[in-house]
């Protein structure tokens, strides 16, 4: 049994809600940051960067499992930056002799055009799994809760907006999931030993387009708001219409755009032999997180 758990990324959005949810289990949790005179989250903070493999022996040392949920979205060479660091990782966690790494990453068929952004978490899952450590990779496609990029995109277009003017990436298909589940999956999958290699695929129970979740979020918000799909709109004016009226930087908007075209659905339910029971529905999910907006 993992007994000491790192959990990388823990001042970010995944982790800084799994963290708390390991301790609440027992378990002792080194939160690995690069700022840990910072850190006011659950577990005992440790510095750790990704880039540096110095820096992780010591945050490794003693540790029978950690979570890797570190990626560098916002860079303009964010793939090969995050191809190293998990090299970096996956030699460390070997040197270590970790029982169990546990991967966050992202949802879509190998054999579609993926985006750079799903290229490269694709990547880290492979680079990590080709290492000496045991992984187990859940992949995702959007999280609904505060702090997740995707679900703030939308959140600020229904409220800012009185008319959504979307492209035609709006009605690609994806299968959004609450947060509470991706934390649940994640701790879930951390002991059995079936799920030690495994890759499994995790979303919610309907399939959406994303002018759908935009449509149902308005009308949750009691503001439903019109919609005009405009075909022309390119790639880079869709990066720069969600930069200027979102507070997503434009280098987020550019690669997030580039995986919004890209169909993330779930495919294979394995997940549910490990992970019983059923997730939160789309609505339910979106109330969650406009109830935890409200009250931080």
């Amino acid at each position: 049994m993992a007994r000491v758990v790192l959990v990388t990324g823990a001042s970010g959005f995944i982790g800084s809600h799994l963290a708390p949810a390991l301790v609440e289990r027992g378990y002792a949790v080194r939160a690995m940051t690069r700022h840990p005179d910072r850190y006011r989250g659950a577990g005992v903070p440790v510095y750790g960067d990704v880039s540096d493999p110095a820096s992780l022996s010591g945050a490794l040392d003693g540790t029978d499992a950690a979570y890797y949920l570190v990626h560098a979205l916002g860079s303009a060479d964010f793939a090969a930056r995050d191809a190293q660091a998990a090299r970096n990782f996956a030699a460390a966690a070997a040197d270590a002799g970790l029982e169990r790494i546990v991967y966050l990453g992202g949802l879509g068929e190998s054999g579609t055009r993926l985006s750079e952004h799903l290229r490269s978490r694709r990547e880290v899952e492979r680079l990590l799994m080709a290492g000496r450590v045991p992984v187990t990779a859940l992949r995702a496609a959007v999280v609904i809760g505060p702090g997740s990029i995707a679900w703030e995109i939308t959140r600020q277009l229904v409220e800012h907006l009185p008319m959504l003017v979307t492209p035609r990436w709006a009605g690609t298909r994806t299968q959004p999931i609450a947060l509470p589940d991706v934390i649940r999956y994640l701790v879930g999958v951390l002991e059995p030993r079936p799920a030690r290699g495994r890759v499994y695929e995790i979303g919610g129970p309907e399939v959406l387009r994303y002018v759908d979740m935009l449509q149902r979020t308005a009308r949750i918000r009691g503001r439903p708001v019109p919609n005009v799909t405009v075909p022309l709109l390119t790639p880079r004016l869709s990066a720069a219409w969600l930069a200027l009226v979102t507070d997503v930087d434009m280098p987020t908007a550019r690669n997030l755009v580039d995986s919004l075209r890209t169909e993330v659905v779930v495919h294979e339910h394995s997940i549910d032999d490990i992970v019983p029971d059923p997730p939160i529905g789309f609505d339910d999910a979106v109330r969650l997180a406009l109830r935890e907006q409200a009250a931080a």
